[in-house]
């Protein structure tokens, strides 16, 4: 029996939103709908936050639906404002289009894109090259100002100051749901919460051009208990390209997310059946790590692939759990054993190693007793490390605060 897709996405806490419920949940009743979620192209990689986006594609195409993944590559010469205190960086054509042929080498990874199961298409097809003349005469006539400027996205730019450039972004975005829904026979937009202006803007052109219905439906911005959004850590945002975000560090995110968002995070960024899910939910103390470690491995295997997470798993495991901060698969830094003849600063060591950003920054967190060799606190932060430091291997073990272990070896 067909499993309307709708009930998993309201039952994994996806959906939040929905212009016509009843409509959208009809619509969704038989396999077929083509859909489209837009992706502008503002880095060379996606990050946790889209991947919510690219659950939701796959859900809706497991269940029969054929996603469309819209790429901004128009749009993206101008930035979304929503949920912006100022204006975005202005990027190159060749920029836009390097980042989508990112965006689409990830997509691939949880979206099958076989024989037109979904697709790919890239509004620069159809933006770059508008007259604007023509453009504002078709589409322009059809939109209120005064309306435009009651939406969310543009009322919180409107006191530090709103460039004529992003006020025309909305048109754009709509444009785009009426060239989709002319040319793909698209019916359906998702997107974050942060665009349901955007969304209802694309559903009054269509209607208002052609006379036809098409729907909007938001879903869940990932953000924690506290209702702060995920994805950010000292270092940055969380990408899914393992060389600006390495997989070990990935699956330590997860590993390391607060007791109250594991749950949440498995509904949302997994597969795992919901009678799982609600079976870990019943943890509680120290045995939600288990829950932690499950989700860290699952979601590490949807976007690099099991063997890797494998090895981020078995290397946190030798970390944390088996051999006392060592691990074969752990970060190296090789060191020159010329130079350690007469001591080498330590500090200097850790900033070329990666562990810390700055000589300045190793220092402060040795005063506050937060580096260690060899799981004793160093305790002098113009420390020399030496030969003596290292084991009968030529290897020792760095460590930042809790978490971030490096093995420094002699070569």
């Amino acid at each position: 029996m067909y499993k309307n897709v709708f009930d998993t996405l309201e039952e994994r806490g996806y959906f939040s939103q929905a212009t016509h419920k009843e409509e959208i949940y009809d619509l969704l009743s038989k396999p077929g709908v083509s859909f489209y979620i837009g992706f502008d192209p503002t880095a060379d990689s996606l990050h946790v936050g889209h991947f919510v986006q690219m659950m939701v594609m796959s859900h809706m195409q497991k269940a029969g639906h054929r996603p469309i993944a819209l790429m901004g590559g128009g749009t993206g010469m101008i930035g979304d404002p929503s949920g912006r205190t100022d204006m975005r960086q202005m990027m190159t054509v060749e920029t836009i289009d390097h980042n989508v042929e990112c965006f689409k080498k990830q997509m691939g990874k949880v979206i099958d894109f076989s024989e037109d199961k979904a697709i790919i298409v890239n509004n620069a097809d159809w933006l770059r090259d508008l007259n604007y003349i023509d453009f504002l005469r078709e589409i322009g006539t059809h939109f209120s100002v005064n309306k435009m400027l009651t939406a969310e996205c543009y009322k919180a730019r409107l006191e530090k100051g709103l460039s004529f450039l992003e006020f025309n972004y909305m048109l754009m975005q709509a444009y785009d749901f009426y060239y989709l829904h002319e040319n793909y026979g698209v019916n359906l937009e998702f997107g974050g919460d942060d665009q349901w202006s955007n969304i209802l803007a694309g559903m009054e052109l269509v209607r208002r051009k052609k006379g036809d219905s098409v729907y909007g439906l938001t879903f869940t911005l990932l953000t924690n208990s506290e209702g702060k959004k995920m994805g950010k850590t000292a270092k940055g945002a969380v990408w899914l390209d393992p060389e600006k975000f390495s997989v070990y560090d990935f699956y330590q995110y997860w590993r390391n997310v607060d007791d109250a968002d594991v749950i949440k995070c498995m509904k949302l960024l997994t597969f795992m059946p919901m009678d799982e899910i609600n079976e870990y939910g019943k943890l509680t103390d120290s045995a939600i790590n288990e829950a932690k470690k499950r989700l860290a491995y699952e979601v590490t295997s949807i976007i690099h692939g099991k063997e890797q997470a494998d090895i981020a798993k078995k290397t946190a495991e030798d970390l944390f759990e088996n051999r006392g901060g060592k691990s074969e698969d752990m970060k190296t830094y090789e060191i020159p054993s010329a130079s350690l003849k007469d001591g080498i600063d330590f500090a200097e060591v850790l900033v070329n190693a990666g562990v810390m950003k700055s000589k300045g920054e190793c220092r402060r967190m040795i005063e506050q007793k937060g580096v260690y060799l060899n799981d004793v606190v160093v305790e002098d932060k113009f420390y020399q490390l030496t030969e003596k430091d290292f084991d009968k291997d030529g290897e020792a073990v760095a460590r930042k605060g809790k978490k971030v272990y490096y093995r420094l070896k002699i070569v």
